[in-house]
């Protein structure tokens, strides 16, 4: 089979979606597939060094809706050289180009992620009332003929399929799958994984730390957890508390940059370290490494970072507007609370409080729940066996 993966970018900064690509992939080669991959970059962007897949980059999109006049020709003229395609991503044109091609003419099946694009929460939040508007007219106006299109929705757990179904209307895909999103086992831990980080952290000097792991960004909750952080450090009365290392890209941003002038006006000196995106060995060695990682997301589809941790034999502490959560909490891996800072407090009180055994549990528990979850092979099966 040949599979042709359509995203609107392969840049890592943009976020996981092109990592389940990278990591699909080689399951794909191994079952003697061939996979390759449309997007809107760059053809001489770095990160598209070293995949070992074909990649088409047509060059850089324009505007909100990722235009790029050689879309549609480029899949009207190739279309036909694939067995099946996957759309990963909704609400740009990308979607709209691949619908377009597959109408009035033989075709190859696709088959959207949505990525939690579905997700009612961005139409809710108080802070996007246009864009709300915006997505509502234009799923009226095109994006349900995308959805409707597609030979299945492919959903990366329950929860994402279960609030899928309540933003818009007309919903009536063909069908809807979990296939889950899977992610390979980690590097084995070596020693030079703890040093690469602690040149990142030099700070912390073998102390112990929570770990956040992602885009600093308002969704992600990141405000919360330095509010909650600050919190339970007015509240420690001396006790010693694990450090909090916020890792990410992100840091120049405003937010970004308000959230460390935060940290910097609530939090004990030192206490909060920001080494910026980990990547490689200073990555394995941070979640190796750390007492537990903590994602208080408002709204997270998957959760990368989460199934890494879990994947290293690592505990997490989540906010149940992560999808996984319900999984998570079933195989007793980790601690769930609201995305509020009262929950997210609650979050770190709850771990700071637990006996030593209940810790040594949760930790226990991490590996096993990764395993019968989120592997990679499992998912990889799945998704081929559903387009094949």
């Amino acid at each position: 089979m040949k599979l042709l993966q359509v995203i609107g970018s392969m840049d890592p900064r943009m976020g996981g979606v092109c990592q389940s690509i990278r990591n699909f992939a080689p399951g794909f080669a191994e079952m003697g597939n061939t996979v390759e991959v449309l997007c809107l970059d760059d053809p001489g962007s770095s990160h598209l060094d070293g995949d070992p897949f074909r990649v088409h980059a047509l060059g850089q999109g324009r505007g909100g809706w990722n235009y790029h006049p050689a879309l549609s020709p480029w899949l009207k003229k190739h279309l036909m050289d694939y067995d099946a395609v996957i759309l990963n991503g909704l609400w740009q044109s990308q979607g709209y180009a691949l619908w377009r091609a597959t109408q009035g003419q033989a075709s190859p099946p696709y088959y959207i992620f949505p990525h939690g694009m579905l997700d009612p929460w961005f139409q809710k939040i108080s802070v996007r009332p246009w864009k709300a508007l915006r997505n509502w007219i234009f799923w009226k106006m095109v994006e349900h003929r995308v959805v409707h299109g597609a030979a299945a929705l492919l959903f990366t757990c329950e929860e994402e399929r279960r609030l899928a179904r309540v933003p818009f209307r007309p919903y009536a895909p063909q069908q809807e799958v979990v296939v889950g999103l899977g992610l390979p086992e980690p590097p084995g831990y070596q020693p030079r994984m703890t040093t690469a980080f602690a040149e990142k952290c030099p700070s912390l000097a073998g102390k112990k730390y929570f770990l956040f792991i992602g885009r600093i960004h308002p969704k992600k909750g990141v405000d919360l957890l330095i509010n909650a952080y600050a919190a339970l450090c007015r509240a420690a009365r001396g006790r010693d508390l694990p450090c909090l290392v916020v890792a990410g890209p992100g840091l120049e941003s405003q937010f970004g940059k308000k959230m460390q002038k935060l940290a910097a006006e609530t939090c004990p000196p030192m206490a909060v370290c920001w080494p910026g995106m980990l990547m490689g060995d200073a990555k394995w060695g941070a979640l190796y490494n750390c007492e537990a990682s903590i994602l208080p997301s408002h709204q997270e589809n998957y959760g990368i970072a989460v199934v890494e941790t879990l994947a290293c034999g690592r505990p997490v502490l989540i906010s149940n507007r992560v999808n996984i959560w319900r999984e998570i909490k079933e195989a007793g891996a980790g601690l769930v609370q609201s995305d509020s800072v009262h929950g997210v407090t609650h979050l770190l009180e709850e771990w700071i409080n637990s006996t030593a055994e209940a810790k040594s549990t949760m930790t226990a528990q991490a590996k096993p729940c990764y395993h019968r979850y989120f592997s990679l092979e499992n998912a990889t099966r799945k998704l081929v066996s559903i387009i094949a």
